[in-house]
């Protein structure tokens, strides 16, 4: 009977509860359905349209100086017309923004993991992680300049700390969003916590880890950007 009761209990879990949830509702781009229908790309074709048409014509309707905004047309010229200037920074930014990007991934993973399994390593790594979250990233250039000095390193290291705790935090999340009668099942049949692990709550969470990695995409990449503007 008790094997009769499980089974309905692990078939009742809803398809979304792996993937629905994230801190910015995200996760319906890396997993769920998504956008899928052409109506809904060219919506957001659309509105991309109107507002770039929209601060084309305000700037030219009120003559702001080039040099305080310029205009989304001089913009996209200055990108085609000056690409081979542009193109061996662009790579500088790349490197820098690769590098750093797939430290912090695996090192949040990783955390992610243990704190996930070990849950007394959250009370001692949560204060850091939150710092770092808290923290502007590009307040803390100069003093990884004055430490490393010029080059790739300080830059490197700043992205790895700016995508690291978000894709930590994500990835924690979903290996803990997983049904406890999925994992009570598993046991029952004599799988170890490495096999649940890697069988259960690692499949299950790559919506999330996969939300995580986007998120962290985008920290570092402002972040590149900026500690480059910094030093």
């Amino acid at each position: 009977m008790s094997g009769g009761d499980t089974i309905p209990e692990f078939s009742r879990t809803k398809a979304g509860d792996g993937h629905d949830v994230s801190l910015t509702n995200l996760s319906a781009f890396a997993s769920g359905p998504g956008i899928r229908s052409g109506a809904e790309v060219a919506a957001i074709i659309a509105v991309a349209v109107i507002i770039i048409g929209g601060i084309e014509l305000a700037l030219r309707l009120f003559n702001v100086p080039h040099y305080i905004m310029p205009a989304p047309s001089a913009i996209a010229y200055a990108l085609f017309d000056e690409f081979p200037l542009i193109a061996p920074h662009l790579g500088y930014t790349l490197v820098e923004l690769i590098s750093g990007f797939s430290i912090g991934a695996i090192i949040g993973l990783v955390m992610a993991a243990v704190i996930t399994q070990f849950p007394f390593a959250e009370k001692i790594v949560a204060p850091y992680i939150l710092l770092l979250v808290t923290t502007p990233m590009l307040a803390l250039v100069p003093l990884l300049i004055l430490r490393f000095g010029f080059g790739y390193t300080p830059r490197i290291i700043a992205v790895a700390l700016a995508a690291g705790p978000m894709v930590m935090i994500n990835a924690a999340t979903g290996f803990r969003r997983v049904d406890s009668a999925k994992i009570a099942l598993a046991r029952s049949y004599g799988a170890s916590t490495l096999q649940i692990f890697w069988k259960i709550r690692a499949p299950m969470a790559l919506p999330m880890i996969l939300v995580g990695l986007m998120i962290g995409a985008i920290f570092g990449l402002l972040t590149a950007v900026g500690a480059e503007m910094v030093g």
